[in-house]
């Protein structure tokens, strides 16, 4: 017999999850279907362990490098790679954890399995133990994205990895080959990097992070790397790679010509695609894009009405945020609140060292839609004296506003924090804040958060610490 739902949600992750429990909040009978663990990748294998790795080796460098700088000295650093292990599966455990909690303290029926569409209105879910049927009044897909593969370049997770074999290493390879320079590629080539591991990056693109961040902010992560040891080869493309005693050979073709790389294991980090060929949905008529996404109107909803789709699935950006904004999205408008998908910016976020954060247009992006006075300047960290004060100066804070209305169009960070200081420029774009929204809020001292009160200035062409020279439409600020 088959059991009935309200709403049933496929995929656990930060959309799903989300998803479910607004439904459930919503007095909606809701089940949740979930085949590997709750959670999704973002918690298990992929944002929350990555970024826990990202930490470790963040403090390592502190004790190798800044803290004598300070007068600190250490002797005698060591890391215990199966105890940065362990603690940093514990923190994935410790999230998923709350996730369960979370669904059983809003009466959410958890079903482990696989879920296959029988029809439009019917899912199989088989698990190991058995196979049930489930119906609902609406569905709400979100079950995510995977690693893509390129010839080749097979993943067996082992000795040729995906981010989530990366994460699985039980110790630091001496040496590494990363095909591909995008934030997964550079985030995991940064920590790898910082415990020990002698990384070789692969780039096809002219640089790193290629129309993924603002190219200024590139090129300071790009030095920085390399500063670290990292090698970085663009314009590369690799063609093959084989086993050769105990390491591999990587071929790759840079300038025209071919080159070989050895390395004990090959990372392929060249982006995802969403899941859309899976979960039987040729079989409902939906409508998928040439890129795999399943297309969606403004509330969520795909071209089968009883059916919505968020998170991965339903179109870049492919982040965990929007994911969730979109799971409280689709589970109001399903409850019959006037919700409609309509934010002005979706914040993206690179762990790299230093961190990249961006809210809204890029200056190309903002030419390109047509503005054609730009007000653009930096404020460097450098000026900051709370980065001087914790040894790290590297980047700045790039704004880009309109020279007509000073309405701010874009913020991108390279430095310190700047995913926790992204927040509110996206809050001011959200708004339609102007320069002078940020100039004239007081920000407290010392903060690394002035120096988006100090690029805004900046921006304006009356930066206090800074020594500016008009450049005429864009202004640059020189410390």
């Amino acid at each position: 017999m088959a059991q009935n739902f309200d709403v049933v949600v496929i995929g656990a992750g930060p959309g799903g999850y989300v998803a479910a429990i607004r439904a459930a909040q919503l007095g909606m009978k809701t089940a949740i279907i979930e085949r590997e663990f709750l959670g999704g990748v973002c918690l298990n294998v992929g944002c929350i362990p990555s970024k826990a790795m990202i930490s470790a080796a963040h403090f390592l460098q502190k004790a190798q490098h800044d803290a004598e700088k300070m007068g600190i000295s250490f002797s005698g650093v060591k890391v215990d790679f199966s105890k940065t292990l362990n603690w940093k599966k514990s923190v994935s455990e410790k999230m998923a954890g709350g996730v369960a909690q979370l669904l059983k303290g809003n009466n959410i029926t958890v079903m482990m399995g696989e879920a296959t569409f029988q029809n439009p209105q019917e899912l199989k879910v088989q698990s190991t133990e058995k196979s049930e049927i489930v119906t609902a009044k609406k569905f709400i897909i979100a079950s995510g994205s995977r690693p893509i593969e390129i010839p080749g370049f097979a993943f067996d997770e082992k000795n040729i990895l995906s981010s989530t074999g990366a994460l699985a290493l039980e110790k630091v390879p001496q040496s590494l080959v990363v095909i591909g320079g995008g934030y997964i590629g550079l985030e995991i080539s940064g920590y790898l990097s910082k415990f020990g591991s002698n990384v070789i990056v692969v780039e096809a693109s002219p640089q790193v992070l290629n129309g993924v961040v603002d190219p200024d902010c590139a090129q300071i992560v790009s030095r920085k790397l390399q500063k670290q040891g990292v090698e970085i080869l663009l314009k590369a493309k690799a063609l093959s790679q084989k086993k050769v005693g105990s390491q591999f050979e990587v071929v790759i073709e840079i300038d025209g010509k071919p080159k070989t790389l050895k390395a004990d294991k090959i990372l392929v980090t060249v982006g995802r695609r969403p899941n859309s060929d899976q979960l039987g949905l040729k079989t409902l008529g939906l409508q998928i894009d040439q890129r795999g996404f399943v297309v969606t109107n403004s509330q969520r909803q795909t071209s089968v009405p009883h059916i919505y789709c968020i998170g991965d699935m339903s179109g870049q950006p492919m982040l965990a945020h929007k994911a969730s904004h979109e799971g409280v999205l689709v589970a109001e408008v399903i409850a019959g609140h006037p919700r409609a998908y309509d934010v002005k910016t979706v914040p993206a976020v690179v762990f790299t060292d230093p961190e990249i954060a961006s809210a809204g247009m890029m200056e190309s992006e903002a030419i390109a839609k047509g503005y054609k006075g730009l007000m653009i300047s930096k404020f460097p960290f450098a000026a900051n004296g709370r980065a001087v004060s914790i040894l790290e100066t590297d980047g700045f804070v790039k704004m880009i506003a309109d020279s007509k209305t000073h309405i701010l169009l874009g913020v991108h960070i390279v430095g310190p924090e700047a995913s926790n200081l992204i927040s509110e420029a996206a809050l001011a774009i959200e708004m339609g804040a102007r320069l002078e929204d940020l100039a004239l809020t007081i920000h407290p001292h010392p903060t690394l958060g002035e120096t988006l009160m100090e690029a805004a200035e900046a921006t304006l062409g009356h930066a206090i610490h800074l020594i500016q020279k008009p450049l005429g439409r864009s202004r640059e600020a020189t410390h």
